[in-house]
């Protein structure tokens, strides 16, 4: 199969949507002239012009409003939120029309908006651009979020959300756009709610999304030296869930670890060990465990941001202090 970067698969599925259907248009900070602040939209104004890639002045609450206005009234849009640090700025327009337009209208009305954003600290931006806000939003009905962590399913992913007739978040984590994998040929798609299983084992389960599936990987790589077997499930999407397979094998392995980088007070990833709990709690050694972000506002220095977030090393330590493992 061939390779191509998290960016090539999202920056692909953007050129299709707007290739394959005329309704299709793109609005958001610095997307056209300067290329996009993550360069997923490079060259997308020269090749679809000024009409279908709209830069817009930085009101995200204008921005997201006009696209569920543009939804309602026929179109697809696309909107590009620079990072989902600035979605709280328009709250009100996602949480209360785009999650409720159907519900409210009885169903006369849909809003087929796609809001693309990325999320996640690591690269140094301090703490006012570092956050994941992912797991708010899927606790909000009438919204979908997809959060993928490899090419794949980037582009996967990205061709479901754009065939929903309700809003999608679709989180691109700002550390995983250089990183590469192979991606199939051909049109296919990958279905929400429909988590993958990103290793097999027999020991302990580790459920994650985006970023934090590699870091679960790089935490299996280090069990295996120990004889160790750990399955990673990659959860893809947070709304849909996907319960059920984090249970099954949970059914196998008897353990399970829950990872995500968000602040670990009232973390969503909490709610999906709640969930296993209640699914399997006959084939549990021990409680679901969870390790999330420390409760801080991101530190800027690299040293400190590093201890923030959850690494291969501090999935290890819970382990160990939860399992024994």
């Amino acid at each position: 199969m061939p390779e191509m970067t998290f960016r090539e698969a999202v920056t692909q599925g953007l050129a299709e949507a707007l290739d394959g259907d005329a309704r299709v248009f793109m609005m958001g900070e610095d997307i056209g002239a300067y290329d996009g602040a993550y360069a997923v939209t490079r060259g997308f104004l020269a090749k679809y012009g000024p009409e279908r890639i709209r830069d817009t002045p930085i009101s995200e609450s204008a921005v997201v409003g006009a696209g569920i206005g543009a939804a309602m009234g026929g179109l697809r849009p696309i909107v590009e939120l620079m990072t989902i640090n600035f979605s709280l700025l328009a709250m009100d327009q996602i949480v209360n029309h785009a999650a409720k337009v159907r519900s409210m209208s009885a169903g006369a009305l849909h809003v087929p908006l796609l809001i693309r954003t990325v999320t996640g600290g690591g690269a140094g931006l301090g703490a006012t651009h570092s956050q994941s806000l992912e797991g708010w939003y899927a606790t909000v009905p009438g919204i979908k979020v997809a959060v993928p962590s490899t090419p794949a399913d980037a582009l996967g992913l990205l061709r479901t959300a754009l065939r929903q007739e309700d809003p999608v978040l679709f989180c691109e984590h700002a550390l995983l756009y250089s990183t590469r994998g192979e991606v199939p040929p051909g049109p296919y798609e990958v279905p929400f709610g429909q988590a993958r299983m990103a290793r097999e084992g027999t020991d302990v389960t580790l459920a994650a999304y985006g970023r934090m599936v590699h870091v679960a990987l790089q935490a299996a790589d280090e069990l295996a030296k120990r004889n160790v077997r750990a399955e990673v499930i990659d959860l893809r999407t947070l709304r849909p869930l996907d319960v059920a397979t984090v249970a099954a094998s949970v059914r196998k392995t008897h353990r399970c670890l829950v990872v995500e980088e968000a602040w670990k007070t009232g973390a969503f990833g909490t709610y999906l060990a709640y969930r296993v709990q209640q699914e399997a709690f006959d084939s549990l050694d021990g409680p679901v465990a969870h390790l999330g972000g420390e409760d801080v506002p991101t530190p800027y220095a690299r040293n400190l941001e590093q201890l923030a977030i959850p690494s291969a090393q501090s999935v290890l330590k819970t382990l160990e202090d939860s399992f024994g493992l």
